[in-house]
C-alpha cells in the first residue's frame, strides 16, 4: 500500500516549510517529512541558538566595560552558564514549536515524522510506509564535519551541535578551525570566562577573506585575550589527563596546545549519505552534495535539491532563496536562477563583519581596473559614540562600469549597514547612486556615501 501526493518535501529546514506551505496553498496535496527536530540547523543548532549565546556573551562583555561609560557595576561580572543555556533553549523551543504548529495547521499539508529514504524516483519509504509523488524536494541540510585527524577517535570533542548542550564553563576551550563558526564560539566562550585557543591550519584566520579583514578579526579576538595558533599544517590529538592535547606539528616539533575541552569547527558535510539517492538515480558530487542546475533541479526529472545539501550556498538566507527560486518557477512560470543572487554573508563576532561580492584578491585576479575606498571605524561617529571603534569599512568598484564589485564592513552595525550596498548591487545601479544618497545621522550607514566619495585606484 502507498499514499499518493502531488509533492513531497523532505526536511523542515529553512527552505522546506515555506515551499511545502506555498505548494499546499496552491491546491496541491503535499507531504513534508521530518526525522528529528522541526526547523533544521538554523533553528536548532545554528543561527538562532548561537546568536542567543553571543547575545549573552555581549551582555557580559558590556557589563565588564561599564566603567568606560560611567556606569558603576559592583563586584566581579560572571556568567551563569545554566541560565544562559536555559535562555537559549527557550528561544529554540519557541521557534521549533512555531514551525511545527505552522506546518500541522496548514490545509492540504500532511506532516510525517520519520526518516525518508528513496525507493524510486517518485517514492520514498518512511516508517515502513511508501509515499509517492511526481515531485520530490530534498531539503536535508548538513552536519558538522569530523575529518580524519590523527587521534580524533581517541578524545572527546564537541561540535556546533553538541556544544549546545553545554551548561558549564570550560576551563580552557580549544577551537579547532579559524573560520566563521569557530570564531563566533571562541569569542563567546572567552567572554563567558573560559580560556580559549583557536587553532587554524592556514597561515591566517578566515583565509578566504582579504588579509586586512583577517588581520582585523584577529586583532579583535586577541584584544579580548583569545590565543591564536595559525599554520598548524599537521595536527594530532591525544588524551592528556582529563583533557586533550593538540599537537600542531607532526614532524617532531614540540608546538602543542592543551585544554580541558575541544570544539571541532572544521566545516560541514551534507546529510545525503542515508537517503537512498542511488535508488532514485540522483547524482551527487565527490563531497556528497546533490548536483543541481541553476534552477535547483537534480539529475532526475521531478526531483529538486534545496538548501545546504546542494552545495550552492550553505547559508540560511541562500536556502530561503532556493525556496523562492523553485516556488516561483513552478507556480508563476518565471525563470529565476541561483546565478541571479549576489552572495553576501556575515561573521557574527562582536563587532561583526558584513561581506558581499568579490574580495580585493578576486578583483585583481579578474584583471579589472578598480577603485577602492576605506575608512576606519575610529572615524565613524556612531562607533565612537558607542565606544566600539574596532574595524573598518571598505568598498571596491569597477572603474569602467562604476558598478560595486564587493564590500567588507568590519565594525559595529556592519552586518546591517552592508545591506545598503547589497541593494545597490542587486539593482545594477552605479556606485554614484549610493554615493549621492543622503543617509540618516548618526548611523554607520551614513559613512558609506563618504567612503564612495573618496575612491582611489586599487593597486
Amino acid at each position: 500500500m502507498s499514499t499518493c501526493f502531488d509533492a513531497i518535501v523532505i526536511g523542515t529546514g529553512q527552505a522546506g516549510p515555506s515551499l511545502a506551505t506555498r505548494l499546499a496553498a496552491s491546491g496541491r496535496k503535499v507531504a513534508i517529512v521530518e526525522r528529528k527536530r522541526f526547523g533544521g540547523t538554523c533553528v536548532n543548532n545554528g543561527c538562532m541558538p548561537t546568536k542567543a549565546l553571543v547575545a549573552s556573551a555581549y551582555a557580559a562583555h558590556l557589563a565588564r566595560r561599564a566603567a568606560d561609560y560611567g556606569v558603576v557595576v559592583e563586584g566581579d561580572v560572571r556568567v551563569d552558564m545554566k541560565r544562559a543555556k536555559a535562555r537559549k533553549d527557550a528561544i529554540v523551543a519557541q521557534a521549533t514549536s512555531n514551525v511545527e504548529k505552522w506546518l500541522r495547521g496548514t490545509a492540504n499539508l500532511t506532516v510525517v515524522q520519520g526518516h525518508a529514504r528513496f525507493a524510486s524516483p517518485t517514492s520514498v519509504h518512511v516508517n515502513g510506509e511508501l509515499l509517492e509523488a511526481p515531485q520530490i524536494f530534498v531539503n536535508v541540510g548538513g552536519r558538522a564535519s569530523v575529518p580524519p585527524i590523527a587521534g580524533v577517535r581517541d578524545v572527546d570533542y564537541l561540535t556546533n551541535s553538541t556544544i549546545m548542550d553545554v551548561d558549564f564553563l570550560p576551563e580552557h576551550l580549544i577551537v579547532l578551525g579559524g573560520s566563521y563558526i569557530g570564531l563566533e564560539f571562541a569569542q563567546a566562550y572567552r567572554r563567558f570566562g573560559s580560556r580559549v585557543t583557536v587553532v587554524e591550519k592556514m597561515d591566517r584566520l578566515i583565509a578566504r577573506e582579504d588579509p586586512d579583514v583577517s588581520k582585523g578579526v584577529e586583532e579583535i579576538l586577541r584584544n579580548e585575550g583569545v590565543s591564536i595558533e595559525t599554520g598548524a599544517e599537521c595536527m594530532a590529538l591525544e588524551r592528556r589527563g582529563s583533557g586533550v592535547a593538540l599537537k600542531l606539528d607532526c614532524r617532531g616539533n614540540a608546538r602543542e596546545v592543551t585544554g580541558s575541552h575541544l570544539l571541532l569547527a572544521l566545516g560541514r558535510v551534507p546529510n545525503t549519505d542515508d537517503l537512498g539517492l542511488d535508488k532514485a538515480g540522483v547524482v551527487v558530487d565527490p563531497r556528497g552534495f546533490i548536483t543541481v542546475d541553476d534552477e535547483l533541479r537534480t539529475s532526475v526529472p521531478g526531483i529538486w535539491a534545496i538548501g545546504d545539501c546542494n552545495g550552492r550556498g550553505a547559508f540560511t538566507h541562500t536556502s530561503y532563496n532556493d525556496y523562492e527560486i523553485v516556488a516561483d518557477n513552478l507556480l508563476l512560470g518565471t525563470k529565476r536562477s541561483v546565478t541571479d543572487r549576489i552572495i553576501a554573508y556575515g561573521l557574527f563576532i562582536d563587532p561583526p563583519l558584513g561581506r558581499v561580492g568579490m574580495t580585493d584578491a578576486e578583483v585583481r585576479k579578474s584583471g579589472r581596473k578598480a577603485l577602492v575606498g576605506m575608512r576606519p571605524m575610529t572615524r565613524v561617529g556612531r562607533a565612537v559614540e558607542k565606544g566600539e571603534t574596532q574595524g573598518f569599512m571598505k568598498v571596491i568598484v569597477d572603474a569602467e562600469t562604476q558598478r560595486i564589485l564587493g564590500a567588507a564592513i568590519l565594525g559595529t552595525g556592519g552586518d546591517e549597514a552592508v545591506h545598503c550596498i547589497i541593494d545597490v548591487m542587486m539593482a545594477g545601479a552605479p556606485y554614484t547612486t549610493l554615493r549621492n544618497s543622503v543617509h540618516i545621522h548618526p548611523t554607520v550607514s551614513e559613512l558609506i556615501p563618504t567612503v564612495l566619495g573618496e575612491m582611489k585606484p586599487l593597486l
